[in-house]
């Protein structure tokens, strides 16, 4: 793991310590990419950062707790409500997982609307979570700054 990947799980680690009970959880999940996706790309980004996270907290890391059903399209062309709707029933829990009564940690790399995990929030508390709360590195500006701002 590179110096900057410990570091992230190192402040990821001392962050869920430090809230306490507002960030506990019994299982860490990453948000699912789909199939055709991770086999495009041959990795999925959010399990590569929830599964050293799991670790250093000592939960179960369960990357097959999700599943995505449906593709997602391309982000660039859709407005935000369309990003809102593209992933309404695109997440499901797999067959025979067990989530009743689980606090769950979910784990993706940027929040950039918020509908990804509304959406993986939602599939989880109807199949039983107790809670879920999110954990992102990034999260994107909707108006970022011109080019031409002077510091």
């Amino acid at each position: 793991m590179s110096r900057w990947g410990r570091g992230l799980q190192n402040g990821w680690g001392e962050l869920v310590t430090a809230e306490g009970e507002a960030l506990a959880a019994d299982v860490v999940v990453p948000v699912p990419l789909h199939r055709d996706r991770q086999r495009e790309r041959g990795y999925n980004q959010a399990a590569l950062l929830a599964k050293p996270l799991a670790k250093k907290l000592r939960l179960p890391h369960k990357a097959l707790l999700l599943t995505r059903t449906r593709a997602r399209p391309d982000k660039q062309v859709l407005s935000l409500e369309e990003r809102w709707e593209s992933v309404r029933g695109a997440f499901a829990t797999r067959p025979g997982s067990q989530v009743d009564n689980l606090r769950v940690l979910l784990v993706d790399d940027v929040l950039t609307t918020g509908a990804t995990l509304d959406a993986c929030a939602r599939v989880l508390r109807d199949a039983g979570a107790k809670s879920v709360v999110a954990l992102t590195v990034a999260r994107a500006v909707r108006n970022p700054l011109p080019s031409t701002v002077a510091w």
